[in-house]
């Protein structure tokens, strides 16, 4: 497997959903996942996987003296058609050639005094040149290891599927959590695009996380509807008993929005809804926990409705903090623009706390008892936080029935349904 992030080390719900897949995945006995990450910090959970960072990788390297340079620069040798410091439209046209006869140069890329390749681990400014030299040790490690099938996740991680799927002839299988659709509200870059197209080409499967995700796939890169396959995330169990213990200093309901603030996560309708709950009670607050691009934008806009005082922004919350978080909520809300899946509202729901969610989400597909809306609803979205803080009874109802439904949401489940699709695609190949 071949990712962009892992547990603790995340951003969103990316890294959370690699994690659980393969705590999942390797609970059956038969099964053993390499998990690659660009760099491995060293304090990731590699109880139930192996681990490996890109930048952990060491390769063969030489001293090459280059002219007016007084100094050798250590560089290694990658025998493969993959080229990392070149435009995207370059570095595709150089990968797909479906050439027989050796290259008669030698492609050099510069690494640091223990022959590795540095890497950033982020989502940084340099993020296609990280994502074209991960191909390049992607490679490296499929030359070297014993596997059956490459399975990579999102499309930063799709180049060093492809390129580890062409030095081994191993059939490759990309996960779809998300498309440049629903990261960009319809302003598409195309380099992003171009990656994402090339992964669904070359992957023998493609996994979608909702069929909101799988209609994208289908439509918007022209992809055969046979060749993809929709398998949910899921959850993972966590004791809520030992995170409840916690005790707000205030007598008032707390309403949370915990994500990217983006605008793919829809901040700017929760602020709305809260303004017009705001004018019918005054014993709430609300919480926008996250970070992202439109923090400062979300920030004016709760000043200029003069609400700053019963609103807070708590920045990034990562593990502990997401479920002490929800244990103080009464109610969570997702009114995203446009959601793949959405792993939070498992999360409040198994921390018992009541949640509102976007129609326009993956994880509406599999929910029942959560309140459903259209993430340009404020209206809507307002009654139903105003609904469920003025009757306990309307919150005990979602409290219990939603815990009892998703509960039932496993990673086993998941895992299975991936073992499944690996299955196929084996005997296809074999065949």
């Amino acid at each position: 497997m071949f990712g962009w992030e892992f547990p603790p080390h995340i951003t969103g719900g990316l890294g959370t959903a690699s994690y659980g897949l393969t705590k999942g995945m390797t609970a059956m006995k038969d099964m053993e996942v390499i998990f690659v990450v660009p760099k491995a910090w060293g304090d990731e959970d590699q109880s139930v996987i192996k681990l490996i960072g890109a930048n952990d990788i060491p390769v063969a390297f030489r001293k090459i003296y280059y002219q007016g340079f007084s100094r050798a620069i250590e560089t290694y040798e990658v025998q493969s058609e993959i080229i990392p410091y070149t435009d995207p439209e370059e570095f595709w046209k150089l990968t797909r050639k479906k050439e027989k006869i050796k290259r008669e140069h030698n492609i050099f890329i510069q690494t640091n005094t223990q022959g590795k390749i540095d890497f950033s681990g982020r989502y940084n400014g340099n993020l296609l040149d990280e994502i074209y030299k991960y191909s390049v040790v992607a490679a490296v490690i499929a030359s070297e290891t014993e596997f059956d099938i490459i399975h990579a996740h999102d499309w930063l991680a799709y180049p060093a599927g492809i390129a580890a799927m062409e030095v081994s002839g191993k059939p490759l299988v990309i996960h779809v959590h998300a498309t440049e659709f629903d990261r960009s509200g319809g302003n598409i870059n195309p380099d992003v695009y171009s990656i994402e197209k090339r992964g669904m080409d070359a992957a023998a499967k493609i996994i979608t996380v909702s069929n909101l995700t799988r209609d994208i796939v289908i439509n918007k890169y022209n992809i055969d509807p046979a060749k993809v396959e929709t398998v949910y995330n899921a959850v993972e169990p966590v004791d809520v008993a030992e995170q409840i213990q916690i005790k707000k200093g205030f007598d008032e309901k707390v309403v949370t929005f915990l994500g990217r603030i983006t605008l793919q996560k829809g901040p700017e309708y929760f602020i709305e809804a809260a303004n017009k709950v705001l004018k019918k009670m005054k014993n709430v607050r609300f919480v926008m926990a996250g970070s992202g691009d439109m923090m400062e934008r979300m920030m004016r806009r709760a000043a200029s409705l003069r609400i700053t005082d019963r609103f807070h922004f708590t920045g990034f919350l990562r593990g502990k903090d997401v479920f002490t978080m929800l244990a103080m909520s009464d109610v969570y809300i997702m009114p995203s623009v446009s959601e793949p899946f959405g792993i939070s509202p498992l999360e409040a729901m198994l921390a018992n706390v009541p949640v509102i969610i976007s129609k326009q989400s993956g994880v509406s597909e599999i929910l029942t008892h959560a309140v459903k809306v259209d993430f340009w609803d404020i209206d809507a979205m307002a009654d139903a936080i105003y609904g469920i803080l003025t009757y306990p009874a309307l919150s005990r109802e979602f409290i219990k029935n939603g815990r009892e439904e998703v509960i039932r949401i496993k990673w086993e489940n998941s895992a299975r349904h991936v073992r499944e699709i690996y299955e196929e695609v084996l005997s296809n190949y074999k065949r």
